[in-house]
């Protein structure tokens, strides 16, 4: 069981608590917040998860105004106990970090100690994370040598062996096996038994000696049943039929396999699971009562507004009814008008129901878009900048293949992300082909780096032939272009096995300064029906072949259609079933060296501010993010302080003097339009700069009017942002 795995912390003690407790409004002693978190946690080991949360939820109130530090990770710690059991294992994660915060404050090693145990438990052997669960085991060994706790060493070490067997890394599990067989006599107990013995068997299987190895499963089995150690019995079934199968004993390997499956499903019986649905999912804490009050106002006002739109609609029935009674009556005597009329009046009433139901469609897509943009754009604002932080603080990474294809991948999956979002302004003609100089030979080879593990996969080749006579710079949208690589190869190499695809660019004319090349991306693969080569660049479509073929969202090839207008160009194919497809198409790009000298002078850093005379505060909430923008504010020779909420940057400006404030939106206390105007209120007149992954055309005009005077998005172009500074610096 799971509990085996988790060791408690505290000494039970089964006293009844009547329910009268939540009544109590006494501010309650040591004493008695002690016998609180001692009776949580005595129905924990009960398994009566309800009982045990409500009073670790009354406990931990208790102990927080009382400043009690120690009975707070106590009870957090409980908290997090229960939610484990529940299965419901992100919510157990966030209160034992929060009880590991509490007891850190104090110095509670013991219960650190249990803690960081608790943590490598949940992050191996149910999250899979196991890399992530022994870094959390090994800080536990740390507490367990310095209090001397060698019980815990020996758990520990056996938790450890387990992990780095279920990753098959024999080599690093045997130093803990070696303790733990070492040690098994006299730190070892009947609940550790089982899982001692069918470790060892691991290992002599991983080693080839089957004889041994089958010992030590037969003797794992027999312990299981012996001391009812379910769980571990479970797992030594299956480590055991995977054992037989290996060796070709299938009959014997399936009545293992079985036996697991059966102890499995006991384990995890259907009252277990009714009982956590019923208990887990709405019991929150007063971390949650803010939401919880917010939801209840929305409710409240929703209540409101339907009531009114009720109201309007009984008289809107009313009046129609109406209408309709003084229509029959002048024109009753007239069947042609009264026809006429009636046709009329039905038509205007399923416009207005067409026309509510597109409004309704279209503010529900603008929220959406709205939301994925902020969600997806926050997360790639990190991916960006942490990969630049990289590749400048690691020099040895300079000309890593790895890095470069991680930077590229990231850059086009910004860009990919901005156009599924903004796909209506495709195809509306508004994006703006940019100008930046590159090299051809380089974003291809960038693509087919970014491909390679997919070219792999299907045991495919990559082959590029670039023309000779195509200039090593050209002038031109690189993202866009890569976009359109990336989709068209990416596609030619989830339809091919065992085959090849090519990528070729061949000089075709040169008009002035601008040189028109011709590419031609070609499989051997599966290939496409005549009847539906006209089909495949539709949005959403997906030709089905086989059953097993990879289908995808049926936009690639739309998003390469449409960014190919936007070069002038259009594309065409050529394919047969099991022939292969050649896609091809012309781009125009400029040739200009004098022009490329000048775009690369205009990317320079703007090294106008000596070190330090520019002093820069950010208001952020995300960790990574705070990480980001403060490496690039310093990296350009700022100062940069950093503060998470909207509070904390009012505080810090009554105290310090800053040329420029850079503010997220979506923050929690107070979001960074209120935050603006407070600071305002003030008559502070420090230049704020925007810095969010909402699009600016959504935000521009509250911005204006809480007194922001710029935006920039995530993720930003770090010059762009230098250069804003700069501006807003001067004007003020």
């Amino acid at each position: 069981m799971y509990l085996n795995r988790i060791v408690l912390l505290f000494v039970v003690l089964s006293v009844f608590f009547d329910n009268n407790i939540l009544a109590q409004t006494i501010t309650f002693s040591k004493k008695e917040i002690t016998v609180l978190t001692d009776q949580a946690s005595q129905y924990l080991k009960e398994t009566n998860f309800s009982k045990s949360l409500e009073i670790s939820k009354i406990a931990l109130h208790e102990a927080i105004l009382a400043n009690d530090f120690s009975s707070i990770a106590i009870s957090y710690n409980t908290i997090a106990a229960n939610y484990a059991e529940l299965a419901q294992f992100e919510k157990a994660i966030f209160f034992y970090n929060k009880a590991l915060f509490n007891a850190k404050k104090i110095e509670f090693d013991t219960l650190s100690n249990k803690i960081y145990n608790n943590l490598g438990n949940i992050y191996c052997f149910e999250k899979k994370q196991y890399l992530k669960g022994i870094a959390y085991y090994q800080n536990s060994l740390k507490y367990s040598q310095k209090i001397a706790d060698t019980n815990q060493i020996f758990m520990t070490k056996l938790n450890i062996t387990w992990a780095y067997f279920d990753i098959k890394n024999f080599e690093k599990g045997y130093d803990s096996l070696k303790y733990i067989n070492n040690h098994k006599s006299k730190k070892g107990d009947d609940s550790s038994f089982a899982a001692i013995s069918m470790l060892n068997a691991m290992y002599y299987a991983h080693e080839g000696n089957n004889e041994k190895a089958n010992t030590f499963f037969l003797k794992a089995i027999k312990l299981g049943n012996e001391t009812d150690q379910k769980s571990d019995l479970s797992f030594a079934h299956l480590e055991y039929s995977k054992f037989l199968i290996g060796n070709g004993d299938f009959k014997n390997g399936y009545l293992n396999l079985s036996k697991y499956n059966e102890i499995t499903d006991a384990l995890y019986s259907k009252d277990k699971i009714d009982q956590a649905n019923s208990v887990g999912v709405n019991l929150e804490l007063e971390d949650y009562k803010r939401e919880i009050d917010k939801f209840e106002a929305e409710k409240k006002a929703n209540l409101i507004l339907l009531g009114k739109s009720k109201t309007i609609l009984f008289l809107f029935l009313a009046i129609s009814v109406i209408l309709l009674l003084l229509i029959y009556s002048l024109f009753k005597n007239n069947n042609l008008k009264k026809k006429s009329n009636a046709d009329l009046s039905h038509s205007n009433k399923q416009l207005l129901i067409a026309i509510e139901k597109a409004e309704v469609a279209s503010k529900l897509k603008s929220q959406f878009v709205s939301t994925v943009s902020h969600e997806l754009r926050t997360p790639l604002y990190g991916v960006v900048g942490i990969t630049n932080i990289l590749a400048e603080e690691h020099k040895e990474l300079a000309n890593s293949p790895y890095l470069s294809s991680l930077k590229f991948s990231a850059r086009y999956l910004l860009s990919l992300v901005n156009d599924i979002l903004q796909i209506n302004k495709i195809e509306d003609k508004r994006i703006v082909l940019e100008n930046l100089t590159f090299n051809l030979l380089d974003e291809i080879n960038l693509v087919k780096s970014s491909l390679s593990f997919l070219a792999k996969q299907n045991n495919n080749s990559i082959v590029v032939n670039i023309d000779p006579d195509i200039p090593d710079y050209l002038i031109g949208d690189k993202l866009r272009f890569s976009q359109i690589i990336m989709n068209l190869v990416s596609n030619a190499l989830k339809f091919t096995s065992n085959g090849e695809v090519s990528i070729s660019a061949n000089l075709i004319k040169t008009v002035h300064k601008t040189y028109f090349i011709a590419f031609i991306i070609a499989d051997n693969g599966i290939g496409i029906a005549v009847e539906d080569q006209e089909k495949i660049f539709d949005k959403f479509v997906q030709i089905r072949r086989k059953e097993t073929d990879y289908q995808g969202t049926g936009l690639g090839l739309s998003i390469v259609k449409q960014l190919l207008e936007l070069f002038d160009s259009s594309i065409s194919v050529e394919s047969s079933i099991n022939k292969g497809s050649i896609f091809k198409f012309v781009i125009g790009f400029e040739y200009n060296p004098e022009k490329t000298i000048d775009i690369i002078n205009s990317i320079q850093v703007n090294l106008s501010h000596s070190p330090n005379t520019v002093n820069v505060l950010v208001v952020e909430d995300n960790r990574i993010n705070q990480l980001v923008t403060k490496k690039t504010i310093e990296k350009n020779n700022f100062k940069c302080s950093v503060v998470d909420n909207g509070y904390a940057a009012i505080e810090i400006l009554e105290k310090e003097y800053f040329d420029i404030i850079l503010m997220d939106i979506n923050m929690p206390l107070i979001n960074g339009f209120d935050t603006t105007r407070k600071i305002r209120s003030k008559g502070i007149i420090t230049p704020i700069v925007a810095l969010t992954a909402f699009d600016k055309a959504e935000i521009t005009e509250e911005a204006i009017s809480a007194g922001i005077n710029d935006i920039i998005m995530k993720p930003f172009d770090a010059i762009k942002l230098v250069d804003m500074i700069t501006i807003l610096i001067s004007k003020n």
